[in-house]
């Protein structure tokens, strides 16, 4: 890997803003600003209370920078950050709750959900609607299944670092994504075809 990429990565970023870099910062926050953000809003489904969160966030970013270690890639770190932070609005707010493990090892690859848009005005207005059931479809799902299907769709963790970031072992993992899966597809009949 030449020196140039090394000093594109993640982790190589943080610890320059870390060491007082502000435009190595600016360069995290652009690249995962998006996936980021909606994570957070697809599970409180309030634009106002994802903007809370989403600042909460890059805010506990700069409050512990001088403190990073690059134990694990950037993404997961910062991942971490914004599902702790969400547990702890659902606890405030009293949306967690408790839900049965199961150790079914069946593995279900998510695909996309929603087909690509197009410039037609029909077809936006159909991706439109599409998105209002594939948000509504997510506020539906169980809070530990919509977590560990947005952290694999939005951050693109792996299954063990899932595991490890929620603190469940893989298969249970597994199972959550796969009936994340099958319930979105149940909720989305006709788009599953297309995923």
């Amino acid at each position: 890997m030449s020196e140039t990429a090394d000093d594109d990565a993640d982790e190589t970023l943080m610890l320059a803003y870390a060491a007082g870099d502000a435009s190595a910062f600016d360069r995290l926050y652009a690249r995962h600003k998006g996936a980021l953000y909606r994570y957070v809003l697809r599970h409180c489904a309030n634009a106002a209370v994802a903007d809370e969160l989403f600042q909460d966030v890059w805010m506990n970013v700069i409050r512990v920078r001088a403190s990073y270690l690059p134990a694990a890639r950037f993404g997961s770190w910062l991942f971490t950050l914004a599902h702790n932070r969400i547990v702890d609005h659902w606890r405030a707010s009293g949306q967690v709750k408790m839900v049965p493990l199961d150790d079914d090892d069946e593995t279900v690859a998510p695909s996309a959900l929603v087909s690509p848009s197009r410039d037609e005005p029909d077809a936006r207005a159909s991706a439109s609607e599409t998105s209002a059931r594939l948000r509504a479809a997510l506020a539906g799902l169980p809070p530990l299944q919509r977590d560990a299907f947005l952290l694999h769709q939005e951050s693109g963790l792996s299954l063990a670092e899932i595991g490890h970031l929620t603190g469940v072992g893989v298969e249970t993992v597994k199972s959550r994504v796969r009936y994340a899966v099958t319930r979105l597809r149940a909720a989305l009949p006709g788009l599953g075809e297309h995923a």
